[in-house]
């Protein structure tokens, strides 16, 4: 039986092909006529499945869009009939005003050519931004035009973001928009263009996670950590503090030498440790980690980690053993997280990693059964859910377990 496409099925492939190409269309790239073929019945099949042919028929007679191709067939039982064959469209705004985006469309290839009439090199980039030229405000879209003008202008500025002289501009936006403004900063430039086959919104993350600021000309706000003194002769170091956050350039320049340097990702677990001896603790780093090589006390200290038993938490292990290889991971075992099974959460997105490079054999066994979701879908334990008295032991330098 022939298949016989109906408007909505051709209106979802058209969708589909629209993804895949309207970047290509905006380029002005592509073959045209785009054609599809809407399935020819024989005769046989609609003295079969009169209802079904009669139905699709008129469906594609009430079909008010443009491009429908009709043929004549002469049936020795059925007589003459007029049926849809094809659908012929040539350009892609037809493409779009088939699946509901023609103004999108024409706002989108409207804006592109005047963007890539200013910055020519920044064509390809502003191609894969649909949804910026389809959806962006005027407001919105003139605000990134004008930071894009301005940073040109400007290459070397040193300034922070903040600083920068362009009305509307705030702290929260430019985090927003870093990684789209890096992107189409560096094409305009011609630093770079997108090889075939990348998605630019991938390069754009990329930027925006590696710092656009300096990468913009611009200065980056300082790395800070916070601290808690755990120990009364390393307090008397740093005028008595017991809890402190600094830029790490400074924390760079501390005369101390630490016994054993704590790191754990909680804060208030953190804030809730107990006085240890020769003891520094680094609290809520998150993947912050970089910052950890350039604190040149931690090299001779007996470092450890203890974070929540999940592939986020196994994942900043793996990258702070990058900057310090003998790093010891607390609480973060099998019997750990098998003896706190009432207290499980749902990890929201696990880490894409099959495998973590620095992770020592158990640790990599924890992970790999998380990933492959041995004990369930996404198990968590966050570190605040073990109770104080199986931590308090764990972190006592005097046992005989937790010496380095």
């Amino acid at each position: 039986m022939t298949q016989l496409i109906a408007p909505e099925d051709a209106r979802e492939r058209l969708r589909r092909q629209f993804r895949r190409q309207h970047r290509d269309w905006l380029c002005g790239v592509g073959q045209w006529p785009l054609e599809l073929l809407l399935g020819e019945p024989v005769e046989a099949q609609a003295r079969e499945h009169p209802r079904l042919v009669q139905q699709w028929i008129a469906d594609w007679r009430a079909c008010q869009e443009t491009g429908v191709l009709w043929g004549e067939r002469h049936w020795r039982t059925l007589g003459r009939q007029l049926v849809p064959e094809r659908l012929r469209l040539s350009t892609a705004a037809e493409v779009a005003a088939w699946i509901g985006e023609a103004d999108r469309w024409a706002r989108a290839q409207e804006r592109f050519r005047r963007l890539v009439a200013r910055w020519p090199a920044a064509g390809p980039c502003l191609a894969a931004q649909y949804e910026v030229l389809a959806g962006f405000d005027e407001t919105e879209l003139d605000r990134v035009e004008r930071m894009i003008a301005w940073l040109i202008a400007h290459p070397d500025s040193g300034l922070y973001p903040r600083q920068i002289p362009l009305p509307g501009l705030h702290t929260k936006w430019f985090e927003r928009r870093k990684g789209l403004i890096a992107t189409l900063v560096a094409a305009v430039r011609a630093d770079h263009t997108p090889a075939p086959g990348v998605e630019v919104d991938a390069v754009a993350d990329a930027a925006a996670a590696t710092g656009a600021p300096a990468a913009l000309g611009l200065r980056s706000l300082p790395v800070t950590l916070r601290l808690r003194v755990l120990d009364a002769d390393l307090r008397a170091t740093v005028g008595g503090l017991a809890d402190l956050a600094a830029p790490v350039a400074d924390l760079a320049r501390l005369h101390w030498k630490p016994a054993r340097v704590l790191m754990v990702e909680n804060l208030q677990t953190g804030l809730a440790l107990p006085e240890m001896s020769g003891t520094v603790a680094v609290m809520g780093m998150g993947y912050a980690v970089e910052s950890l090589g350039a604190l040149h006390w931690l090299a001779t200290a007996d470092c450890a980690y203890w974070g929540d038993i999940d592939t986020h938490g196994f994942a900043i292990l793996s990258r702070v053993r990058s900057h310090l290889p003998q790093t010891r991971s607390l609480l973060m075992d099998e019997a750990t997280l098998t003896r706190h099974r009432d207290q499980w959460v749902e990890e929201p997105k696990q880490h894409g990693a099959t495998e973590l490079p620095q992770l020592r054999a158990a640790e990599q066994a924890v992970y790999r059964a998380l990933r492959m979701q041995h004990w369930g879908r996404n198990v968590r334990l966050e570190q605040e859910r073990i109770g104080w008295d199986i931590v308090l032991p764990a972190l006592d330098p005097t046992e005989p377990e937790n010496i380095r």
